[in-house]
């Protein structure tokens, strides 16, 4: 193991951090923007659009992201002359705009199966006394549905927090150089894949220890009684010692 290349390696990688940080961030927002009113379609009464929904979700979840991504990037080519007739040709030619729409169309697609279940999960009698206060539907979502099932959603949610982070590596393969790209680039100069990828491997479970720790952080500050279990234990513990 040679630590002076892991060493002079270091640096690099860390600068590609925010690349990867903001490649994460955006899709992982527009991912979720997509995902709420596709897990609505999903539990909705219409077979139409809970038909539609679901066949979405399907095809994203059951085909790998790396073909997706090359679908989108090197397959828009295909249709030049359709993206250039309707001014979508910019966008399309551009690594990062193709990288972000895989991801999110990607991240969508589970995060929207998350929030169903958490909606579907959703005790009935919060609901029927949202009701019987005369609250409307868009308020009961709104006040009542929603909130209780964004946190039964969050531990699963940051689980797919922490899969798009790594997912993230995957945008090295059509030009972007985030942590795996820079990865690659220093390997290719100096031949120490081992040493190289070690740093590399580092820096995302460092993200993704920071990445946990918040969601569980958020977890307990949306869940006041898990603050009470977690006190009652500590106080246990300490009674025992």
């Amino acid at each position: 193991m040679d630590f002076d290349a892991m060493r002079d390696a270091f640096p690099k990688l860390i600068a590609a951090v925010p690349t990867t940080l903001i490649l994460a961030a955006v899709s992982l927002c527009l991912g979720f923007a997509l995902a709420v009113p596709l897990a609505l379609m999903r539990v909705s009464n219409s077979r139409l659009l809970s038909g539609l929904a679901y066949a979405y979700v399907y095809v994203v979840r059951s085909t790998p992201l790396l073909v997706q991504m090359f679908l989108v990037y090197y397959g828009s080519g295909q249709f030049r002359a359709f993206f250039e007739a309707v001014g979508l040709w910019v966008l399309f030619r551009d690594a990062w705009f193709c990288a972000i729409l895989a991801l999110t169309l990607s991240t969508a697609a589970y995060s929207t199966e998350i929030i169903r279940g958490a909606i579907q999960a959703v005790p009935v009698g919060q609901i029927e006394a949202a009701r019987a206060v005369g609250m409307s539907g868009v308020l009961q979502f709104r006040r009542v549905v929603f909130p209780i099932a964004m946190r039964l959603a969050l531990p699963a949610y940051g689980n797919e927090i922490i899969l798009m982070v790594k997912s993230t590596s995957l945008a090295s393969t059509i030009t972007i150089v985030e942590v795996t790209g820079v990865a690659k680039q220093i390997i290719s100069n100096t031949f120490q894949p081992v040493e190289v990828f070690v740093i590399a491997g580092a820096i995302y479970l460092s993200i993704n220890f920071i990445v946990s720790r918040a969601v569980t952080v958020t977890e307990i500050w949306l869940n006041p009684h898990l603050r009470t279990e977690r006190a009652f234990r500590s106080t246990t513990a300490a009674a025992t010692h």
